[in-house]
């Protein structure tokens, strides 16, 4: 009667019950003779962990890199950008007050450029980019306003002072106060031809924007000083436009050629960046794509696993039946079993991986002192910083992935559970 009752209870536990959860759990603990499946499966959690935590460090790495250069380049460079087609833009100042007019429009700033060759005290000199700007319009842009790291803007505004980055400072061996020699290929007319033009001026500030590139290349001159320095009296080269929502150029490029008047070229950062940025999308995918098969393998580790289990307790899942347990359950407990694996490992990934992420920039500084070497050296990534940024969504994706991996994984040991014939398993018993 009690083998009846117990056939009887057995039968009759739901699904996922507590018979079946206290089964799994039994399964998943380790004996002495059972040692190389809990192997197998803690391998499998390792696998899983590391795969996830990897993926999030990873996705938000390249997130963090793709936002920290964007901010870095729309904050030093204009959204839109206005350049003469006719004649040249003498203009510039009624039409940059027409389009700061405009509505979605942040600032419009009168450039001139002009690629120079800079020294200094030490060094053979470098080659720079000038950027001829008004005092007023440098305050605004904050990138380089808020991040002086010596010295000051009264100079600059004063007209008798350059600011340049750190990189370049250093490179030259300059301070705040010191005289940088610019010289410019076209320079001054003379009857045997045009000859460089060479002049002095102090450095007034020295600014870190954060990205080596600009750190090392950028001298912001004032805009009356370099229009002179290029043989540009009156004239601006360009109009950089600054506007509130980087996204929405496209609506906003054609109400900037109405407030022109003129004929002009307008082109938007997405057109001057995106070799660079489509580069970085299509980088990041295939980074996904590689670090999916981590997971893939880890996954694999649990079939491994699972059919190594359901093989050693054949004679157990036989008894199961014989008192009473449908295929179903025996189906239930092995993905319990399997799915168990990778859900641990999935949240201990995603533990791991956010705490990473938090401390990224602490932990590249430990091992590049460990190293004695300097790992994400900021010449070649362009940026000084180490940055991760988390985006929600991918996180998700993430973590969805690896569970339905896993539970994928643990489908066909299950299943070959549930078909295991309890006859010819204890026929040898």
């Amino acid at each position: 009667m009690s083998g009846a009752a117990e056939s009887s209870r057995l039968a009759g536990a739901g699904p996922f019950s507590h018979f079946e959860r206290l089964v799994a759990w039994r399964y998943l603990r380790s004996r002495r003779k059972e040692t190389v499946i809990s192997v197998i499966a803690l391998i499998s959690f390792i696998g899983i962990m590391l795969g996830v935590a990897t993926l999030i460090v990873v996705m938000a790495v390249m997130n963090g890199f793709r936002a920290e250069l964007l901010n870095r380049i729309l904050g030093i460079n204009g959204h839109l950008v206005v350049q003469a087609m006719d004649r040249p833009l003498e203009d510039y100042e009624p039409i940059t007050d027409r389009i700061n007019a405009l509505d979605g429009i942040r600032y419009a700033i009168p450039l001139v450029e002009g690629q120079v060759f800079a020294s200094g005290r030490i060094g053979a000199g470098t080659g720079a980019l000038v950027r001829g700007i008004r005092a007023e319009d440098l305050e605004k842009i904050s990138l380089v306003s808020g991040n002086i790291q010596q010295g000051d803007m009264v100079g600059f505004v004063a007209g008798e002072g350059v600011a340049v980055g750190t990189r370049m400072a250093d490179s030259l061996g300059l301070a705040v106060g010191d005289i940088i020699t610019l010289i410019a290929p076209e320079g001054d007319i003379t009857p045997f031809g045009s000859t460089p033009r060479r002049k002095s001026y102090p450095i007034s500030a020295i600014f870190e924007v954060g990205m080596s590139e600009y750190d090392a290349s950028i001298i912001f001159m004032p805009l009356a000083e370099a229009q002179l320095f290029f043989n540009s009296e009156g004239i601006a080269q360009s109009i950089e436009i600054y506007v509130d929502n980087p996204d929405a150029v496209d609506a906003l490029r054609p109400r900037v050629e109405e407030a022109a008047q003129r004929p002009v070229y307008i082109s938007d950062w997405r057109q001057r960046n995106q070799t660079f940025f489509s580069a970085l999308e299509v980088e990041r995918n295939v980074m996904f794509m590689i670090l999916t098969l981590i997971v893939l393998v880890a996954a694999l580790n649990i079939i491994s696993g699972l059919i190594m289990l359901v093989k050693d307790k054949g004679r157990d899942i036989a008894i199961l039946r014989t008192m009473g347990a449908t295929s179903g359950a025996v189906m239930r407990i092995f993905l319990m079993t399997g799915s168990a694996i990778g859900l641990a490992g999935t949240v201990a990934g995603v533990i791991l991986g956010v705490v990473i992420c938090l401390n990224v920039e602490s932990i590249r500084q430990f091992f590049s002192w460990i190293s004695g070497t300097t790992i994400f050296n900021p010449e070649l990534y362009f940026l000084s910083k180490l940055p991760a940024k988390m985006d929600f969504s991918e996180t998700l994706s993430v973590i969805l992935m690896a569970l339905v991996l896993s539970f994928l994984a643990t489908l066909f040991p299950a299943w070959r559970a549930s078909k295991l014939d309890p006859v010819e398993a204890l026929r040898y018993e």
